[in-house]
């Protein structure tokens, strides 16, 4: 009879375990959600009242969601008494299987290091405009893993932390968000240098995004007035003489449209003031012309 009974307060047991672990389960999910969405309506609240850092707040943020998790896990570790002894025996084991999960963890816990290491140094911040991997963007999300950069074409561009800690970026907004973009048109040998200079600066002047002498002494005090706008000659080519324009504008993002219109604008001008844009001459000749050609001269040093 005892033997009857004790098969069902076996089965119970395990069924009670097993309800407690769903539970945990749950609720640590539960309770990670209801911290994320907390942590999100107290930021939105505080950042109206005063300037909070958006970088620092988001990893906070992900740290005390993951630690959550991790907490979770744990208890549920405990309440099943295989998995305890597994976990007792990896972590006291020296041996070959301590060795693998360390090596198997060593790029996770390098992200976790490097996205620390990113909150605290801040070499760059969420919406900060980027140049990583050749690639340009603005930062959107930074978490313990990596670093979420939307493209200019829209893309998102996904960078483990650690990939970017050993990498070199340009940070378009951090401390001075202006940018002196260059614009190269190269114009024939031909060609009035000093006209076309003129033309050039006189159609970079006129554009809406072109920053003006007051405008960047705000940024740049020590910056002279004839040096909003310059031209130089960049380069003798091998069919052109390049010239490169040099633009102020307050903000990299509207850099490269802003550098395309003005263009468009120079090529313009010059079409209508007669200033060549030249393209590559080449010349062909063709084989039979060149044996022809080397016959005669045979045949005239023979005569002579």
């Amino acid at each position: 009879m005892a033997d009857i009974l004790s098969i069902p307060e076996w089965a119970t047991w395990k069924l009670v375990n097993l309800l407690v672990v769903i539970t945990i389960i749950l609720l640590t999910i539960f309770l990670a959600r209801f911290v994320d969405r907390l942590l999100i309506r107290q930021f939105n609240i505080v950042s109206k009242k005063m300037n909070v850092d958006l970088t620092s707040y988001r990893v906070v943020r992900h740290t005390m969601v993951a630690a959550i998790y991790l907490i979770g896990i744990m208890i549920v570790v405990n309440l099943i008494p295989s998995l305890e002894t597994l976990s007792i025996t990896l972590f006291a084991s020296a041996g070959f299987a301590g060795i693998v999960l360390g090596l198997a963890a060593q790029s996770t816990l390098s992200n976790i290091i490097s996205g620390i290491s990113l909150a605290a140094f801040r070499p760059f911040r969420v919406g900060d405009l980027v140049t990583i991997k050749d690639e340009y963007g603005r930062i959107t999300d930074i978490t313990l893993r990596h670093t979420v950069v939307r493209t200019w074409d829209n893309r998102r561009l996904i960078i483990p932390n650690s990939v970017i800690s050993e990498d070199a970026i340009i940070n378009w907004s951090i401390e001075d968000p202006t940018v002196n973009w260059p614009i190269d048109i190269g114009v024939s040998y031909d060609a009035d240098i000093d006209k076309a200079r003129q033309i050039m600066i006189c159609e970079a002047r006129k554009h809406a995004n072109s920053m003006t002498f007051s405008q960047i002494k705000k940024y740049h005090p020590d910056m002279k007035k004839d040096e909003v706008v310059t031209v130089r000659v960049r380069e003798l080519g091998d069919f052109a003489v390049i010239l490169r324009l040099l633009i102020w504008v307050d903000d990299r993002d509207i850099a490269y449209d802003t550098g395309c219109d003005i263009r468009e604008a120079i090529k313009k001008r010059f079409d209508a003031e007669g200033i060549e844009i030249p393209f590559p001459y080449r010349t062909i000749v063709y084989k039979k012309d060149l044996q022809a050609e080397v016959s005669a001269i045979e045949e005239e040093s023979v005569s002579v």
